[in-house]
């Protein structure tokens, strides 16, 4: 299984479980969560929820089961993802 997309809906309440979780994708700023540049392949630091870029090929798979644990522990359930 593989995590193709990953994004921050609006309500991110910036509780910081997701970088936690899988700092190698998600960066906590002072009002909302950003999908890391180095885990896309269009290298911008943004939630996503616009570019809808691609996560990088490895890690679709790599991070996968870290994006999933990181998506349900979020509070307020604003992180969502696709699945191949």
């Amino acid at each position: 299984m593989a995590i193709t997309k990953v994004w921050i809906e609006e309500g991110c309440i910036v509780c910081n479980a997701c970088e936690a979780e899988t700092p190698d994708v998600f960066h906590v700023t002072d009002t909302s969560c950003n999908i890391v540049g180095s885990a896309r392949k269009d290298g911008v630091d943004s939630e996503n929820r616009d570019e809808m870029s691609e996560l990088n090929d490895d890690v679709q798979t790599d991070l996968a089961d870290s994006i999933i644990a990181a998506a349900a522990g979020c509070p307020v359930e604003v992180i969502k993802y696709e699945q191949a």
